[in-house]
């Protein structure tokens, strides 16, 4: 394993400078999410709370240059879209193969609408291989923020004939080795977990507050390290926004214009919050540390960097690496520290795609491009296969 605490200190900022300039104020355009056009796929899914029922899910997806020789999948958190990865949609769009999905229940992608028991991350990682086969990509790069790092962990664990390497941002691997930990078991430790049993005990009230005024629930989540939410944000059982009560207006996402958060709000208000929580269920989470716990095959093999933050209010994501030891299961694994607080990849991307470039080069130096193309128009395909 390699760390590298400050990035190499002078010499690798140094290296940022000189070879990175995308920053908010410098793209020239400006992202425009409304610019690519979104192809969807027809996917099998099981319905828990009916009997296993099958239905049909509908996942929608941006594919960006589908004759570069690599493929990064590039998997969002909470509450995040496909368009969060605009800073690295700029920079790698014309040297790999972007696959960028909305989740299930994100967007416009559809859900089994059973928010408590389907949305496991072997049923995130089914919907992945769905994505990929109609995309007739056979293996590529993982790279996930938040939730999504722990899609593209699972993934790589369990399917690695589909995931040949992991970049995961933010939330490290936490191995199923040992015995499964409720959430109420981990809010002592690290108080800012504490929003979670919010979101599973009372989701149909959380949901509701949650919808009230979408805009408001962007702007208080997605904050910078310079324009924090409030210190007790994420700490009440009973509220996911009474911290900002006293904020009459929050202030805009700090990394979006204005039509970039436009978009934001408008995808979110297609379904709602409802089925996003699927992360937060206790059913959700036991089923997904099961079915691992149960292969028993914990250690990915592949090579793996985790670019963890230095000043997230959430957790010291550093010390949870250990705590969880993760790095006993990733042999292969490069850590790299960045300034930033929970949205590194938006608020430091010089320094993200940086370290996203230097990791690919070593690892994945075959990146060359035939042609490259913007986007796709829609289809629909269909694929019947299920993890």
């Amino acid at each position: 394993m390699h760390i590298t605490t400050s990035l190499s200190t002078a010499l690798f900022f140094a290296f940022v400078s000189e070879s990175f300039q995308a920053t908010s104020e410098s793209l020239d355009p400006p992202f425009n999410p409304r610019e690519y056009t979104k192809r969807t796929t027809n996917c099998e899914a099981v319905k828990r709370d009916a009997d296993s029922q099958l239905v049909n899910l509908t996942l929608s997806y941006v594919d960006i240059n589908p004759s570069a020789n690599t493929t990064l999948i590039m998997l969002h958190g909470w509450p995040s879209l496909w368009s969060t990865w605009s800073y690295q949609i700029q920079d790698l769009k014309h040297d790999y193969h972007l696959i960028i999905p909305d989740l299930r229940g994100f967007g416009s992608s559809t859900h089994p609408d059973d928010v408590k028991g389907s949305g496991t991350l072997y049923d995130l990682v089914g919907d992945l291989q769905c994505i990929l086969q109609d995309a007739n990509v056979e293996s590529g790069i993982c790279v996930g923020h938040d939730w999504g790092s722990a899609i593209c962990y699972e993934a790589a664990r369990s399917r690695p004939d589909i995931i040949s390497g992991v970049i995961g941002a933010v939330v490290p691997y936490i191995p199923s080795a040992g015995a499964y930990i409720p959430i109420k078991h981990l809010t002592a430790a690290i108080p800012k977990l504490t929003y979670q049993l919010y979101f599973d005990g009372k989701t149909a009230e959380a949901v509701e507050e949650l919808n009230k005024d979408t805009r408001r629930t962007v702007r208080a989540t997605l904050r910078t390290k310079d324009s924090p939410p409030p210190d007790d944000y994420l700490t009440s059982p009973h509220s996911f926004l009474d911290a900002w009560g006293h904020v009459e207006e929050i202030p805009p996402v700090p990394f979006f214009t204005p039509e970039q958060e436009d978009y934001f709000v408008e995808q979110y208000q297609l379904q709602g919050f409802k089925n996003t929580l699927q992360f937060y269920t206790d059913e959700n989470r036991y089923a997904s540390w099961k079915f691992a716990h149960e292969q028993g095959n914990h250690t990915i093999p592949q090579p793996i960097l985790a670019i963890l933050p230095t000043d997230d209010p959430v957790a010291d994501w550093v010390l949870a690496t250990r705590v969880l030891r993760s790095e006993d299961f990733l042999p292969n694994l490069t850590t790299e520290l960045l300034p930033g607080a929970h949205w590194v990849h938006l608020e430091n991307p010089n320094l993200f795609n940086a370290a996203m470039r230097k990791w690919l080069n070593k690892y994945f130096p075959s990146q060359g491009v035939e042609t490259e193309s913007a986007t796709n128009d829609g289809h629909t395909g269909h694929v019947e296969d299920e993890l």
